[in-house]
């Protein structure tokens, strides 16, 4: 990997690359994330990258692993932040690989910050993000000319969750995806139906996109903390509420290509 000044005239003995992993499946890594993790002495990595993934790292690969899971972070994010930055003023190339996109909900923002104001050059290159690489494989579109125009995103698990304004991120002809918001699904359902949206709309999880083991899981608003307990829906999952979760037109489709199959 060479090692040229970042695009903001920094520059430093190493270099930090903010790499997205995307949602699971290695196919869908960028040609440039690929390489960059096969080349890679050193990988820092989320703990939700696919093991299919790190296997592309190469046999000599350093892999220290900083994995977050719900209240238990192997290393808060000031100490990743420090890492960081110290093995590339140590001269070293380091591959900071995360879930899905490094700044949607993964805290590149905070880590190409921190490497900026060391002195450090940064590179961010861009991953398929959960909801993006879910929805593709569910064939869930989250926008339709006949039911969706906007979508927006948002996290589930933060603090002060009542108090968060999401007037009007969901409803007719918008979708809304939640990140992170199994334990909260309850808190989300009761927020979004006292904020005016119908219990009747129409709702899915999508658990362990684009993976093998990958489940699309449908009910309404209202039933969905039950699904989400009922079946023991585990992370990394993403909420999707909206008309585009119920897409008519796809499971008539199907049902039309079954037929002709048989």
């Amino acid at each position: 990997m060479s090692n040229p000044t970042s695009p903001t005239g920094l520059s430093s003995k190493g270099k930090v690359w903010l790499v997205g992993a995307g949602p699971g499946d290695p196919d869908l890594l960028t040609l440039r994330a690929a390489r960059l993790i096969m080349r890679a002495a050193l990988i820092v990595h989320d703990g939700l990258v696919d093991p299919a993934v790190l296997a592309l790292a190469g046999p000599k690969a350093r892999l220290i692993s900083v994995a977050k899971q719900r209240s238990r972070h192997t290393m808060p994010q000031d100490e990743i932040n420090a890492l960081l930055v110290r093995e590339a003023l140590a001269g070293r190339e380091v591959v900071r690989l995360k879930g899905g996109d490094p700044f949607i909900f993964g805290r590149g923002g905070e880590e190409a910050e921190a490497c900026h104001a060391a002195g450090v050059a940064v590179e961010v290159v861009p991953g398929i993000s959960a909801a993006i690489g879910g929805a593709a494989a569910a064939q869930m579109p989250l926008t339709h000319r006949r039911s969706a125009s906007i979508v927006s995103f948002v996290a589930g698990q933060c603090k002060g969750l009542s108090q968060q304004d999401w007037s009007g991120l969901a409803g007719k002809g918008r979708t809304l995806v939640i990140y992170m918001g199994l334990a909260t699904a309850e808190a989300i359902a009761d927020k979004l139906i006292a904020d005016g949206l119908a219990p009747d709309m129409p709702a899915a999880v999508i658990e362990n996109a684009t993976r093998p083991q990958m489940r699309v899981l449908r009910a309404s608003l209202a039933g969905l903390p039950d699904l989400v307990v009922r079946h023991k829906v585990k992370s990394p999952a993403v909420i999707v509420i909206g008309e585009v979760t119920a897409q008519p037109h796809i499971e008539q489709l199907r049902a039309l290509a079954l037929e002709a199959a048989q």
